[in-house]
């Protein structure tokens, strides 16, 4: 069994902001799945367990607000009885440039709070995570303004691509494990006016 999380805040106002990235990859996720409406467990929206690529997986979009992730999905995993390292979490990256995507096995939050929350709650490093880089603030903009930006028009192509890799990275994972799923996904570029 494995649990896919997509961190986010709750509202029309975050909807399509940078820091919403891993709600909208769960969206892209329950498309391309042909699921239904969601029921509301576990503090959140939830799908599954369904039969994917042999393994069966659920999906989850915590509604506690980014920095309370950890609550909602604790909640998941003491149901399920499932091992963190069963645990896929997406979210928002600024150290990563817009157009890349990183998968990895374990770590720090790296300054990411909903992450943080999780890795607290699940009281371990131990924790895969799926990072869509969303890049730096341009200009005399502060972080949080940044992430909580809307992505723009122009870079909803380049959205497009990192569904498809987002996508890919999680059925490699399903199918094969992390380590494979790290040596395909991670040196991608995605972006073509990324400064090498």
């Amino acid at each position: 069994m494995k649990l896919i999380v997509g961190l986010g805040n709750p509202g029309v106002e975050y909807a399509w902001t940078r820091h919403n990235a891993g709600w909208l990859m769960i969206d892209t996720f329950v498309s391309r799945l042909g699921l239904s409406e969601p029921q509301a467990k576990f503090k959140g929206a939830f799908w599954g367990p369904i039969l994917h690529n042999g393994e069966r997986i659920s999906l989850l979009k915590p509604y506690t607000y980014m920095n309370l992730s950890g609550l909602s999905v604790a909640e998941a995993v003491r149901y399920q009885n499932i091992e963190p390292s069963e645990v896929l979490v997406i979210y928002d990256d600024a150290a990563l440039p817009f157009g890349r995507v990183r998968i990895r096995e374990k770590g720090s939050a790296g300054g990411q709070k909903g992450m943080m929350s999780i890795l607290g709650a699940l009281k371990t490093l131990e924790v895969p995570r799926l990072r869509i880089g969303v890049g730096e603030p341009q200009g005399p903009i502060n972080m949080a303004d940044w992430v909580l930006g809307r992505i723009p028009p122009g870079q909803k192509e380049l959205w497009c691509k990192l569904e498809d890799v987002a996508w890919e990275a999680l059925n490699i994972w399903l199918k094969y494990d992390i380590q494979k799923a790290m040596g395909s996904i991670n040196g991608l570029k995605l972006n073509d006016q990324e400064k090498a």
